[in-house]
């Protein structure tokens, strides 16, 4: 099932049946045919197997750090959210009026936000990379479809706003998983904003294009901003995951597992679940390395990155896939101290010696040999040749002449990469 949030439409106003309410199921009113609650899922996916999140936790959990995530709303009842202070109210700026995000419709954010922050529990495999961050809830978006069943469009001054929203209440980190073709000013203005307050936003690059790169890609390609694209199991990038400079990262996006609303999980597609694995490792990094500014933590996401099919710099991988461990672990101390001059080996005459005559003596006993074979395989084929003339009595020979072959009054059948049109295809 793929879901993901694209951008543009209007903010609809407050039902009149809403009341505001300070808890995380949804007001009455707010949501039309919400989700119900899924399954819970014990196997540990294979994200979490890949990037092994348990490896870094002695070093960093993420604690401190705020985490934004810009989306549906997050759902802060759900088992692995509900610890206290995990999930804050937040805002939603979908609906006018004064209700908090932490409630949501779709599952889109709570599953955005379990990536990133999850707690861990006796039992489940399932587990957020960051689990000590907090979460700040910013609901911008009702649905992630419309009934049509395409993305549903986004209000970009909500957007805008709710960026700037998470930039004010001290996010360090903001995920925005969403994408759009345009560039939209409420936006870019917000995103330049939250730089500017030291927040590292993190954007997934879209699911809307195969192979050919080229196409644009915002938020992600706003400058400052990290793009995260989707790979698979095996490494590869997922068919839908845009390619274009804008690609900074890769992070799992094929068959994710994420938390549902109203508790369990589900198996999630696209960028939209890839960029919150760099969320949640920008969270590691930002508490453990305190002293570095966003700019600094993007450089260190991407240095320590894990080598991808394309290579370092390719537009389709960028610098690599996220890696948690490296990133929060490795020195980076610049470059390595010259080495220190090593002295050359004392020669030793007599081994030398030794040595030029087993060679001399060896290339000696190759050319004897060689002789000896080529002297063998002459006095065979004279043996053969005075064999054949005594038959013949020593006569000269004629070999049979070999048939010309037909000459070709059309040239051959052309070759096509792909099957040619039917009014040019040969009867079957």
């Amino acid at each position: 099932m793929k879901r993901f949030v694209a951008l543009f439409a209007l903010v609809p106003a407050l039902p009149a049946s809403v009341t505001p309410l300070a808890e995380a199921a949804p007001p009455a009113g707010a949501c039309t045919n919400a989700e119900p609650a899924h399954s819970v899922i014990v196997e540990e996916p294979w994200a979490q197997q890949l990037l092994d999140p348990k490896r870094v936790w002695p070093h960093s959990t993420g604690a401190g750090v705020l985490v934004a995530v810009v989306d549906s709303g997050v759902d802060s009842d759900h088992p692995q959210l509900r610890a206290p202070g995990k999930v804050l109210p937040g805002r939603d700026f979908f609906y006018a009026g004064n209700l908090p995000g932490n409630y949501d419709c779709v599952s889109h954010g709570t599953a955005v936000a379990s990536i990133i922050a999850a707690d861990p529990v006796s039992g489940v495999g399932f587990a957020g990379i960051a689990p000590g961050a907090r979460i700040l809830p910013v609901r911008v978006t009702d649905r992630a479809l419309n009934d049509g069943g395409e993305p549903q469009a986004i209000d970009p001054q909500a957007v805008g706003n709710g960026i700037r929203y998470a930039a004010d209440q001290g996010a360090k980190v903001i995920n925005l998983s969403l994408s759009g073709y345009r560039d939209l000013p409420p936006i870019r203005d917000a995103v330049s904003y939250a730089e500017g307050k030291d927040a590292l936003v993190v954007a997934a690059v879209g699911n809307r294009q195969e192979n050919a790169a080229g196409s644009a890609s915002f938020p992600a390609g706003y400058p400052g901003i990290l793009g995260v694209g989707s790979i698979d199991i095996s490494g590869a990038r997922d068919d839908s995951s845009q390619i274009g400079g804008y690609v900074d990262l890769m992070a799992p996006g094929k068959s994710v597992v994420g938390s549902t609303r109203a508790g369990g999980h589900d198996y999630w597609e696209g960028t939209s679940f890839a960029a919150p694995f760099v969320a949640g490792t920008a969270a590691l990094v930002r508490a453990a390395w305190p002293s570095l500014d966003a700019r600094q933590v993007a450089q260190r996401l991407t240095a320590t990155a894990g080598m991808a099919r394309g290579g370092a710099g390719s537009p389709a991988y960028g610098a690599g896939v996220i890696d948690p461990y490296r990133a929060v672990t490795e020195g980076l101390s610049g470059a390595p101290a010259a080495l220190p001059a090593v002295p050359p080996p004392a020669v030793d005459l007599a081994a030398e010696r030794e040595h030029a005559w087993w060679a001399q003596a060896g290339s000696s006993a190759k050319l004897s040999a060689a002789a000896l074979v080529l002297a063998i395989l002459l006095a065979v084929l004279g043996t053969l040749v005075a064999a054949r003339g005594r038959r013949r009595r020593w006569r000269a020979g004629r070999s049979a002449a070999k048939p010309r072959p037909a000459v070709r009054d059309e040239p051959p059948e052309q070759m096509f990469l792909f099957p040619p049109p039917a009014v040019e295809r040969p009867p079957s």
